[in-house]
């Protein structure tokens, strides 16, 4: 991919996959990586970003004898959340206008 994700795009997505449900870090990297590429140990900082800014929280659940640590999105995160959709429908449309004018 030629452009580089910045870390609040990256917040935005993590964000918008746990709206969805709550999961765990293996998961949660696939499903980030269907979207950019990024390897796991890019992951965690932004869990631990998003952690720190309290619009995730975590819990552990025990999965065959194992914990299984958990994120979820918090009443914060989903006020972040928003933001940042309202922030990508605007600076999207602007760069669709450039970009794809007479790309047809």
């Amino acid at each position: 991919m030629a452009f580089q994700i910045s870390s609040a795009l990256l917040d935005a997505c993590v964000l918008a996959i746990l709206a969805d449900e709550p999961t765990y870090g293996y998961v949660l990297t696939q499903r980030v990586r269907e979207l950019v590429p990024l390897s796991e140990s890019t992951l965690y900082p932004v869990l631990r970003r998003l952690l720190a800014n309290e619009q995730l929280h975590t819990y552990d659940q025990p999965i065959s004898g194992r914990l299984r640590r958990y994120y979820a999105i918090t009443d914060k995160g989903r006020e972040s959340l928003a933001a940042y959709q309202g922030d990508w429908r605007e600076l999207s449309a602007k760069i669709d206008e450039i970009l794809m004018k007479g790309a047809n």
